[in-house]
């Protein structure tokens, strides 16, 4: 009998094994994974390869990325408006279509142009080559638009929509959402990367577009079997057909069903008889119809009852405490290698993992809101290394020194900069001049004399900046899981869509508020003033956030003990809409 209970252990063992393989959940983790796998290597090549193109010069990347945070700033709540007004899997599949097809059409032109670029240069006089630059730059532009709409439909709405009334669940499938973004966020340029180093950008070009191409239909494919797997996706609010009337200008009473009106809309049609000024007005509604959806989107983000979290969690992009290449740029000055960077950019991943487990650990210890309020606190914790950093032996901090030394010297000396070969010599120049040279490996500034070798730095100041931001990363991930998940349970399902559409343009404005700061002030000694300023926008945020979970928590706020009510039943906006 014993021998019998083995085989069927085993069989449901396997039965719950391949149950898992073919559930919706995993399915849609396999499709995220091939889409922000897809998603990292373009973001990291195409900046590759503009500064390819345009002769080692930064200008391309710059543009490219003013344009790509304009764009979701003034167009978020536009598309989230669109994913909230038509059927989920229309939006879904409709938003992964365009986004691979201009990936793969961007990945084509740049081939073209890495093959022909002197012919294209000698067209036109040069003009001809620009237009390439332009259409490169507008679709890749386009791409990441059809992007942020595919993260707002699946990651905002699919997901809370598969996990129903659990929570729990919903609070795992984020996380595990997150580990995912996480472990691309490294393997995926390290992947790109070796093929264009052992390769040529060209190769490079043709092996996105070819990954693109099979990631487009494979994730199709799953998109359609989540769909059937989840038969509540496929109902949806009435704000559908609500929008269409609307946009038809069609005037019915209120008891008026929607078959009756759909047969209205018909009958005005065949009629024909419209009056002349109705149609002048339809027309102007037309046009103004994204101006009103820009200006609710906004008010209706405001009146949100997690309004405070969601601008909490904006405030963090205000911040060079992060591995991004202004971070990166400092490092190099201050002597690290590019070896010993990897290592750190892989450190920083492991402690964003971190920080995705205690996230489901805390909601299940203390309750969501508290959650955000411990994490808030150990990011700060970490993040006053950095502040510290500013003080230490080996910071270049120096206030005596204009912080807009480099751009008054670029506009107003007609002379060209001389060699740099040391930070000591013109420090502002240096930091301008001595980034890595990220095409060909090379670490020495672009224009030292390789003879003369750098005085030593004292690695106290950036190694404390550095443990810092690595540690901070275990809140930051914690806080950011808080957010999302707040928002999603918080959020009615008819405007899921255009709040997390503003909420994106929140987090690209104060995004690319630190890159100007960043412009205003670009030379090492400045570096210090712009830790600190992001401190304090990170402490500013977590303020927000205190706010908020003080308002609704009352005077439960510091207990564990009990479970946190729903946000809106002790929110001062009003809103009283839960999921």
């Amino acid at each position: 009998m014993a021998r019998g209970a083995e085989p069927a252990g085993e069989r449901r063992r396997c039965g719950s094994v391949v149950a898992y393989f073919t559930s919706a959940k995993f399915l849609l983790y396999l499709g995220h994974a091939l889409s922000t796998w897809g998603d990292r290597m373009w973001h990291f090549a195409v900046s590759v390869f503009l500064v390819e193109l345009y002769g080692n010069s930064l200008l391309l990347t710059a543009v490219y990325g003013l344009v790509v945070a304009g764009s979701v700033l003034l167009l978020g709540a536009i598309i989230g408006d669109w994913v909230d007004k038509n059927s989920r899997l229309k939006v879904a599949q409709t938003s992964l279509v365009v986004q691979n097809a201009s990936v793969i059409l961007c990945g084509i032109i740049l081939m073209v142009i890495f093959l022909f670029k002197m012919q294209l240069l000698t067209l036109y006089h040069g003009w001809l080559l620009t237009m390439c630059y332009i259409l490169v730059i507008t679709i890749a532009n386009i791409a990441n638009l059809a992007s942020t709409a595919t993260a707002i439909t699946i990651q905002r709405d699919w997901i809370v929509v598969i996990a129903g009334e659990d929570r729990s669940k919903l609070a795992d499938m984020n996380a595990t959402i997150r580990r995912i973004d996480q472990l691309t966020n490294i393997l995926a340029p390290v992947a790109v990367g070796q093929i264009m180093t052992f390769g040529s950008p060209m190769i490079g070009c043709g092996f996105i577009s070819g990954w693109n191409l099979m990631s487009m239909c494979v994730e199709y494919l799953l998109l359609w079997k989540v769909y059937q797997k989840t038969p509540t996706l496929a109902l949806k609010s009435a704000k559908v057909e609500e929008s269409e009337l609307k946009q038809l200008n069609v005037k019915t009473e209120s008891d008026v069903k929607p078959a009756e009106g759909v047969q209205l809309i018909v009958e005005k049609d065949v009629t024909g008889f419209e009056p002349q000024q109705e149609k002048e007005m339809s027309c102007g509604a037309r046009i103004a119809e994204p101006f009103i959806t820009f200006r609710d989107g906004w008010v209706a983000y405001y009146n949100q009852p997690v309004f405070l979290a969601g601008m909490g969690l904006a405030f963090l992009y205000m911040t060079v405490l992060g591995f991004d290449c202004i971070t990166t740029g400092y490092a190099y000055t201050q002597g690290l290698s590019g070896s010993v960077l990897s290592l750190l950019m892989g450190a920083s991943a492991v402690t964003g993992i971190m920080g995705t487990v205690a996230f489901t650990w805390l909601r299940r210890k203390c309750g969501l809101v508290r959650t955000g309020l411990i994490s808030g606190v150990a990011q700060f914790a970490c993040l006053v290394l950095c502040a510290v950093s500013v003080f230490m032996p080996g910071s270049p901090m120096d206030l005596t020194v204009s912080p807009f030394a480099d751009i008054s010297a670029r506009l107003f000396e007609s002379e060209p900069l001389p060699a740099i070969a040391s930070p000591e010599d013109k420090p502002e120049v240096f930091f301008a001049t001595g980034m890595p040279n990220l095409l060909n490996g090379s670490t020495t500034p672009a224009n030292s004399d390789p003879e003369m070798s750098p005085e030593p730095v004292p690695l106290l100041s950036v190694s404390l900046l550095f443990a810092g931001v690595i540690a901070a990363r275990v809140g930051l991930w914690s806080f950011d899981l808080t957010v999302t998940q707040l928002l999603q349970e918080n959020v009615v399902e008819s405007e899921r869509g255009i709040i997390n559409g503003v909420q994106n343009s929140m987090n690209y404005l104060l995004d690319l508020l630190h890159f100007i700061m960043v412009i205003l002030a670009p030379n090492p000694e400045a570096f210090g003033l712009l830790v600190l300023i992001s401190v304090s926008f990170v402490a500013m945020g977590h303020i927000m956030y205190f706010r908020f979970a003080q308002k609704t928590l009352g005077k439960q706020l510091f207990s564990c003990r009990t479970p946190d009510p729903k946000v809106s039943d002790s929110s001062p906006t009003g809103n009283t809409s839960t999921v």
